[in-house]
């Protein structure tokens, strides 16, 4: 059977149209060709120009489908909407089959704001089409206007499997829109190993990769393809994503502004960016990015959830439950709001909401991510009611289902444990007591989480000369520049570190100090950088920084174990998991700081949550001491500090010391046993 012949259409994203208008001869077939393919070649930088030469056309044929699509485009893209909807309405309703006709449709009825007929008309549009990348471009777009978060994300895939020219790298783009990564991986590594240089590969490797959840990775691919091609909007994106995975928010904002110069309104561009900001602690811009656009697209849940997350960060604890609250009304399935609420430490979860976490995990469609954490919310909200076997067994299953996903090793950490006792030793710090940079300025604070470092923090951070910043990656950014973590080499660090001379030693020191000088904003003396699995560096540390302040965190191993085994992280801490995984941990750590107690005496000062509640000024003056700072009465007032506060512990420090978390464990102690047993010695060694 023979197929109709489609109207010729216009490709918005290109200058170029091929088109025949109508089958007279003469001049006036040629006039009316030539001004067509002018108007669609202007449409893009004049479309004034191209509505004048479509009227001309018109002129000449009044019904001409090709000259009526481009003037009612040439309308839309002038701002004109509902002019050129009376246009393209009755224009795509008489060629019901005409790709681009409905395309310009869509974009008009978004334009109008009307969201829900532009979606269905861009379905029509990507069913007629389906390699039409800006038409799924256009439909995602509306469908996260609409808060459907994941067909938005999938019209995202679609589109860039839709924007592959190369006919040999269809298979894996479809790969990868359908979820099948390690498939699309595998075909795209085979092809780069041919075509090491190939553009559209590599943002697909790199977009695999990310998926994969493989950051670095995927950062080398998307960077070598920017590098090719600057111009690719949709790797540089990717490549910012990348590098916020892996915290590196100083290289992802340049990233997020250059993409804005291109499309400052675009709502996935401007949230690249508050991220970024957020990182780098700009959060009174964070506020005003996501103010804007909740306002913009009060239908999505993530802006919701995410502007919840900016107003707890400065305190706002109210408007931060209004925030998660809204978008647990818009997105009921998604846990991350329910976790945030409750989380929150100062707002109870209610009944009401309760009962709605139970219906959605009742719910076999649920994902994973979203049980767990409703999981997490369920069994903080029952511990709130004092139900702590019931509480007990949702922390149980979030826990189960978080290490599932994750690759943790306590292999390997105690092997690293080992290696390091072996390096670190008395002769090599005495060897190279004049290396590293001399700069006083950074004070460490390290530990387990959960142990009160959040604290300690803030009651530095109320001192007039230290300025609070955030949990800083970059001593591990600097650890994995040397090996760590790295397999096969029997080099690696902190083996290599024996090889690395006075000189090395200091450029690390001053490039831990140039990386953090982004979240310096006050001036200050000295800084705080409270990451509290530093502890793994504080041989590092000492070695390129030797005049830095260390302070470490200690806390009952079962009080700061299950603390931690009940709060979901929202990166890191793979180990917290599992009970045993846990102890095995903590008695780690111990070990560890065991070692540098014996080899740097004296160099770190030790602060045991349970004494700074009970005893609060002298330990406090102790630690003032420790920095060399005069004591001052702000830092006994802590909780009267406004500064953002980016850890589980905003709320509960932004109060006087309490002494109600101190045992909190008890009350779960008939679940402790594996936990117990992995501890060993440590449960009762731990103060020493």
């Amino acid at each position: 059977m023979a197929r109709a012949r489609r109207p010729s259409v216009l490709c918005p994203a290109s200058s170029q149209w091929h088109c025949r208008i109508f089958d007279k001869t003469g001049e006036a077939k040629a006039l009316a060709i030539l001004s067509a393919e002018q108007a669609a070649a202007a449409l893009a930088h004049d479309p004034a120009q191209a509505e004048d030469w479509a009227r001309s056309a018109l002129k000449l044929r009044p019904t001409d489908p090709t000259a009526l699509l481009i003037l009612g485009s040439a309308r839309r893209r002038r701002g004109d909407p509902q002019s050129a909807y009376s246009v393209l309405a009755p224009l795509a309703a008489s060629h019901p089959r005409a790709v681009h006709t409905h395309f310009e449709l869509g974009a008009t009825l978004a334009a109008l704001g009307r969201t829900a007929e532009a979606i269905a008309v861009l379905r029509r549009t990507t069913a007629l089409n389906p390699d039409l990348p800006e038409a799924w471009r256009a439909l995602s777009e509306q469908l996260f206007r609409e808060g459907d978060i994941s067909a938005a994300a999938a019209a995202s895939a679609e589109q860039l499997r839709a924007s592959i020219r190369n006919y040999a790298l269809r298979p894996a783009a479809r790969a990868l829109s359908a979820g099948k990564l390690a498939q699309a991986e595998s075909e795209l590594r085979a092809h780069l190993a041919a075509h090491p240089d190939d553009k559209e590969a590599l943002q697909l490797m790199g977009d695999a990769l990310k998926r994969l959840g493989r950051f670095s990775a995927a950062e080398t691919e998307l960077k070598h393809c920017l590098e090719l091609d600057s111009g690719r909007d949709g790797a540089r994106f990717a490549y910012a994503e990348v590098l916020l995975h892996q915290q590196k928010a100083a290289e992802a904002l340049p990233q997020a502004e250059l993409l804005l110069r291109q499309k400052p309104d675009d709502p996935a561009y401007l949230n690249l960016l508050a991220t970024s900001l957020g990182l780098i602690g700009d959060d009174q811009r964070v506020l005003e990015i996501y103010k804007r656009l909740s306002e913009e697209y009060p239908k999505q849940p993530l802006i919701w959830l995410n502007y919840g997350h900016a107003q707890r960060t400065v305190g706002r604890s109210d408007d931060a439950a209004a925030a998660y609250r809204r978008c647990m009304a818009l997105a009921p399935g998604l846990g991350d709001a329910y976790w945030s609420l409750a989380n929150l430490k100062l707002a109870a979860v209610t009944a009401i909401e309760e009962d709605a976490m139970r219906v959605q995990l009742s719910r076999s469609e649920l994902g994973a991510d979203d049980r767990l954490h409703l999981h997490y919310a369920l069994g903080k909200a029952l511990e709130d009611r004092g139900d702590y076997a019931s509480s007990f067994s949702h922390y149980r299953q979030g826990a189960v289902l978080r290490k599932q996903s994750s690759l943790y090793d306590a292999d390997e950490i105690s092997a690293f444990v080992d290696r390091a006792k072996a390096v670190f030793t008395s002769a090599l710090f005495a060897d190279r007591r004049r290396a590293g940079d001399p700069s006083t300025a950074p004070i460490f604070i390290v530990g387990l989480p959960r142990s009160g470092s959040t604290l300690i923090e803030q009651i530095l951070a109320s001192h007039s000369m230290v300025e609070g910043t955030r949990e800083l990656p970059d001593i591990g950014f600097i650890a994995h520049e040397l090996g760590w973590m790295r397999h096969g080499d029997g080099a690696q660090y902190p083996g290599c570190i024996a090889a690395l001379d006075d000189a090395r030693l200091a450029a690390f020191g001053r490039l831990f100090l140039d990386r953090t000088r982004i979240h310096r904003k006050l001036g200050r003396a000295f800084f705080i950088d409270k990451m509290p699995n530093n502890f793994l560096h504080v041989g590092l540390i000492r070695l390129i920084l030797p005049q830095a302040k260390i302070i470490e965190a200690r806390r009952h191993p079962l009080a700061a174990c299950f603390s931690a085994y009940k709060q979901h992280f929202a990166q890191g801490q793979l180990f917290s998991y599992d009970l045993v995984d846990l102890g095995r941990y903590y008695r780690d750590y111990l070990e560890l700081m065991h070692h540098f107690d014996a080899v740097l005496p004296g160099h770190i000062h030790r602060v045991v949550y349970e004494d700074l509640v009970e005893s609060t000024e002298p330990i406090v003056r102790g630690v003032l001491a420790y920095c060399g700072l005069p004591f001052e009465d702000a830092c006994l007032t802590f909780y009267r500090n406004d500064r953002p506060v980016r850890t589980a512990s905003s709320e509960q420090v932004r109060r006087p010391i309490f002494r109600d978390g101190v045992d909190q464990w008890r009350r779960y102690e008939p679940w402790l046993g594996p936990l117990k047993d992995a501890l060993g010695p440590a449960l009762a060694n731990w103060r020493s």
